[in-house]
């Protein structure tokens, strides 16, 4: 029974191969999963606010978020309108 040898141009050619594939799968990704959701850090940048106020507005449900595994998460696009909506509130 013949030995299967991979030699280094196999492997080259399989880097090659596998690379065009992630490159592929990224391409056609959903990206909103991955771009949507921002966390609290981001969201006390954008605003200028502190970790209290964001908790507090959090407790008054001024801003929606989700929390998932202890970490909380804001959709992006809420943020930009809350600070749309309120733009002489979270100045910078």
């Amino acid at each position: 029974m013949p030995a299967n040898i991979i030699t280094s141009e196999d492997l080259k050619d399989f880097k090659k191969e596998l690379l065009s594939d992630i490159k592929e799968l990224l391409i056609n990704y959903d990206r909103i999963t991955i771009d949507k959701w921002i966390k609290s850090n981001i969201v006390m940048d954008k605003m200028g606010i502190s970790p209290g106020t964001l908790q507090n507005f959090r407790i008054n449900k001024t801003i929606p978020f989700s929390k998932l595994g202890g970490i909380i998460y804001y959709d992006e696009e809420e943020i930009n309108a809350i600070l749309q909506d309120n733009k002489n509130f979270f100045l910078k």
